[in-house]
């Protein structure tokens, strides 16, 4: 049975562009309860500006608190220099660094070009070097931009290659916009694994316009097998219009899962959750599974 990997970032991309702010001590608990349904990965929180991302504004205090399971790894997003240093105090266990393909979305993004967010990357790189923390390295809009549409292949393989000369460990190709094809996503993964077939690949696909998990069956045909989800389908980028919420965790699980794949998680337990974060939020989440039941959940006959 092909082991597939779950990688849950509603903390921290789901949680960002909220309306309310969600106190620490849930964030906490929820992190918790994630870490105990057999995912593999949580993106727990950001160490960004807090006038930038304010619901996000106690990354210390969450990332200090939760209760860690050794099977689980603990990364954080972090824009800068001061941010590695703020992931490095908490004891991040990976650091996730983001850059975008297209020029316009960096500029939106990180108000600086690309090739200065590499420099930056490299001071990043240089201060952690030794740490023991692992880096990985993000490329947003890999597979289209809000503002310049379409984004050319190769310009994908030489940034992924600029993130592998810094050292990373993984590297994420991100659809921020929900823009991605299926058959677009099969050809760009085989390019970035023909290259380089050691490399640990992360897909992160946003249900945009509906084509999130064909994107993933594309990618897992391409060789992939790390996936980028957030609990009850939040998220959505900030900076880009449009963007609406992530591919959901457990819809993603529960696809998987009926096609005999290994998630190692507990879709029950994950179910739960969502509907947990669904209470805390007080408004409906986009995810379906937690609605509609799996679909081995049957009906008396009346």
């Amino acid at each position: 049975m092909e082991r597939i990997y779950i990688q849950e970032v509603a903390p921290r991309d789901g949680l960002q562009i909220e309306d309310q702010f969600l106190p620490t001590d849930a964030k906490v608990d929820l992190v918790n309860k994630l870490s105990k349904t057999g995912i593999d990965k949580i993106e727990v929180t950001s160490f960004v500006s807090p006038k930038a991302v304010p619901n996000l504004r106690d990354a210390e205090e969450v990332m200090k608190s939760i209760d860690r399971q050794r099977d689980v790894t603990y990364t954080t997003l972090i824009p800068n220099f001061r941010g590695a240093e703020r992931a490095l105090a908490c004891a991040s266990d990976e650091v996730n660094l983001v850059a975008s393909v297209s020029e316009t979305h960096n500029r939106k993004n990180v108000r600086q070009s690309v090739k200065a967010s590499f420099e930056n990357f490299q001071d990043i790189a240089s201060f952690l070097s030794g740490t023991g923390m692992a880096i990985n390295g993000t490329l947003a809009t890999t597979f289209g931009c809000p503002f310049e549409g379409s984004i050319n292949e190769d310009r994908v393989v030489v940034l992924v290659d600029r993130y592998l000369e810094l050292g990373v460990k993984g590297i994420t190709l991100a659809d921020t916009t929900g823009m991605a094809t299926p058959k677009q996503v099969y050809r760009i993964c085989q390019k970035v694994r023909s290259r380089w077939p050691d490399i640990p690949i992360t897909l992160h696909f946003h249900n945009t316009r509906g084509m999130g998990l064909a994107n993933v069956i594309e990618g897992i045909r391409a060789g992939v097998d790390r996936y980028d989800a957030s609990l009850g389908g939040l998220g959505g980028c900030p900076f880009a219009p449009g963007a609406t919420g992530n591919i959901c965790t457990e819809d993603l699980v529960h696809m998987l899962q009926f096609m005999d794949y290994d998630t190692n998680v507990n879709l029950d337990e994950l179910i739960g959750v969502s509907k947990y974060l669904e209470s805390l939020l007080n408004h409906e989440v986009p995810g379906q599974v937690m609605k509609a039941g799996k679909i081995t959940d049957l009906y008396p006959v009346s």
